[in-house]
């Protein structure tokens, strides 16, 4: 059953996030409503279009093309999602291909793979849908809302804080990522701070115990 959550105190401030972090599903849990921003201007090497899962190998980045602005300076809200290289289909092997031997890959694949095989025109819109369907699945139902404006000296502002080239151990203090079960462990040791469904493939339902673990109520 889905956990509805009720917001206890101002909203987190998030980037959009494809398939993001442990990490932001965490402040989604923790603060129960979040403001996404969506007139902040499009950065490349960011978890905005890229998310990183546990090959075989090691971790691997899956990005997302997308359509080359007309400027330079073009909103998130104003992304479009290239059709260039059949990434798709590329991304969703990748997906299978890591997490086909996890317990959980097969109970949820369904749910995911209409989401991959329907052409959605903006970024934003397909980070929304994924990011609605892991919450549902993991069990809470965060509010979320995208910001009017773009959003200045906010509190609570972890746009640029949850970034792949970040230390959060530095940035975010209050993010204390729970070790659980990873498919690879035994070959590559536990990799923290992976894609939320890297926790949701090898955890299932017990993926909502880890992310109340990485948030303890005493951290904010």
């Amino acid at each position: 059953m889905n956990q509805t959550i009720l917001q206890t105190s101002s909203p987190v401030l998030l980037s959009t996030a494809y398939l993001g972090p442990v990490q932001y599903y965490a402040k989604l849990l923790d603060y129960g409503c979040a403001r996404i921003e969506q007139y902040d201007h499009y950065a490349k090497q960011t978890y905005r279009n890229r998310c990183v899962i546990a090959a075989p190998d090691g971790p691997l980045a899956l990005t997302i093309p997308i359509v080359k602005p007309d400027t330079p300076k073009c909103f998130m809200r104003d992304i479009r999602i290239s059709d260039h290289g059949n990434w798709r289909h590329l991304h969703w092997n990748a997906l299978e291909s890591a997490y086909n031997h996890t317990p959980f890959f097969e109970y949820y694949k369904d749910d995911f793979r209409p989401i991959y095989e329907q052409r959605y025109e903006f970024l934003i819109d397909f980070n929304e849908a994924l990011c609605r369907l892991t919450c549902s699945l993991i069990g809470f139902e965060p509010h979320l809302e995208r910001t009017t404006n773009y959003a200045v000296d906010a509190p609570d502002d972890y746009r640029e804080r949850i970034h792949p080239k970040r230390d959060w151990q530095t940035d975010d203090p209050q993010f204390r990522p729970t070790p659980y079960y990873q498919v690879f462990q035994d070959r590559l040791g536990f990799l923290p701070n992976l894609s939320i469904v890297d926790l949701l493939f090898n955890m299932g339902p017990e993926s909502l115990l880890v992310l109340h673990a990485c948030c303890p109520p005493a951290s904010r």
